[in-house]
């Protein structure tokens, strides 16, 4: 009996490494075509996969774009990417629709085109500029609001037009030089499809009927100007400032969710300008309700808790950046704050409490925020490996995935937390 019990182990156990083979064969064999070019979608070199907690590139970057401006995934899960083709030529510019193999299934001239963003409608908007004149000799700032963008139809719905956009600009006149200077540079919306437009530009008395040019615009899902951002400085630095705004963020963002989405009116923006000296160039806008004076847009005290048992740096800390670009808050559970600086070629990640970071794991003896910023040339001084970013711009996130324009290498490359890959 002894015997036999043998043999028959013996045989299930060599059954066991033919079934074992035939499935290496069906899930991922050298010989499966199919197989290896699935995994070659969101692959992990395994060579760049610290032991401690960091960001890793996930791979295929979106490789061979011209100049990225902006990035957006948007809630019909398409990827689309703003380039600016030719710097001296606004009607190079172009939006570039990707699907999540990364392949370019539509793509869709914009005069001018910088920012991009889509609301739940997937009503897709895009800031630009438009010509004022027949003779193309006069160009201003414009938001082109289009639906269709993931069907490869697009119809403009319509054209936000600056300065006519602006309620307070009804009885004013065209301004010249100033008017064409003004910049819409950058675009967020709300759970209610609610439109923000941050704009940019040389007119800034407060005295006057007109609102200054630096400032947050405020529309209705229907392109109708309800508010602007009267209480921000447009003039002078403080932690409510909204000189040169460069990126603006909302706490609402894709995949698409019945509930659990946010219905904060809160915001953030990134401040680029270099012409006044700025000691916060990342801010957190808050959003209050007034029965005199209606929405309320002000400052976040609540960043300026630099609490050293829980954190080392802080995104609230006095000059910490030098011309920030763009701002992307997770609208997942993590809550982590993205920003790119351009001047110092690397991407910041913050703690919804403004702490640099990110939460340790579960299981580790570290307590504080750990810092997995990243950027810059390498140590060999190669500055177009996967860790090394060159004038990044727009920036976003997505199923745990970072995206960050890499203008200088013309790519868009993608990045997880290697804790988040499990």
């Amino acid at each position: 009996m002894r015997q036999i019990k043998n043999r028959l182990t013996i045989l299930l156990a060599f059954a066991s490494m033919l079934l074992l083979v035939q499935a290496c064969t069906l899930f991922g064999g050298k010989k499966n075509d199919t197989v290896d070019d699935v995994f070659k979608q969101g692959s992990i070199d395994p060579n760049l996969v610290p032991n401690n907690v960091s960001y890793v590139p996930l791979y295929p970057f979106i490789a061979n774009v011209r100049n990225p401006l902006d990035v957006f995934v948007g809630y019909d899960d398409l990827i689309y990417v703003v380039v600016d083709n030719d710097e001296n030529n606004i009607d190079d510019n172009e939006l570039l629709i990707f699907d999540q193999k990364i392949s370019l299934v539509f793509r869709l001239n914009i005069p001018g085109a910088t920012d991009f963003t889509q609301d739940r409608r997937l009503h897709s908007y895009v800031a630009g500029r438009y010509y004022a004149d027949e003779a193309k000799t006069t160009n201003l700032a414009a938001i082109f609001h289009i639906k269709g963008l993931e069907s490869g139809l697009p119809v403009f719905l319509d054209t936000l037009k600056h300065f006519g956009c602006d309620e307070s600009r009804n009885n004013t006149s065209f301004r010249g030089a100033d008017d064409v200077a003004v910049k819409f540079t950058g675009l967020a919306t709300l759970w209610d499809n609610t439109l923000y437009v941050a704009r940019s530009g040389p007119r800034n008395d407060q005295t006057g009927i007109a609102r200054p040019d630096n400032g947050v615009l405020v529309f209705n899902a229907e392109g109708v100007n309800i508010g602007f951002t009267t209480n921000l400085n447009p003039n002078q630095s403080s932690i409510k400032s909204s000189v040169g705004i460069s990126g603006l963020a909302t706490y609402a963002g894709p995949p698409q969710r019945l509930s659990g989405i946010s219905t904060s009116r809160n915001f953030f923006i990134t401040l680029s300008d270099q012409n006044t000296n700025l000691e916060y160039r990342t801010l957190s806008i808050v959003s209050t309700e007034d029965p005199d004076q209606g929405t309320i847009f002000g400052e976040n005290t609540a960043f300026l808790n630099f609490d050293v048992t829980k954190a080392d740096r802080f995104m609230y800390e006095s000059y910490r950046f030098k011309k920030p670009e763009d701002i992307y808050v997770a609208p997942d559970a993590s809550g982590y704050i993205f920003v790119t600086d351009s001047e110092s070629d690397s991407l910041y990640i913050f703690s919804n409490a403004g702490f640099e970071g990110v939460n340790p794991p579960a299981n580790s003896k570290v307590k504080k925020q750990i810092v997995v910023s990243f950027g810059g040339n390498g140590a060999d001084g190669s500055s177009s490996g996967p860790f090394n970013l060159v004038d990044p711009s727009g920036v976003c996130y997505y199923n745990r995935t970072v995206f960050v324009c890499d203008k200088g290498n013309n790519r868009i490359c993608r990045y997880k937390l290697n804790t988040d890959l499990q």
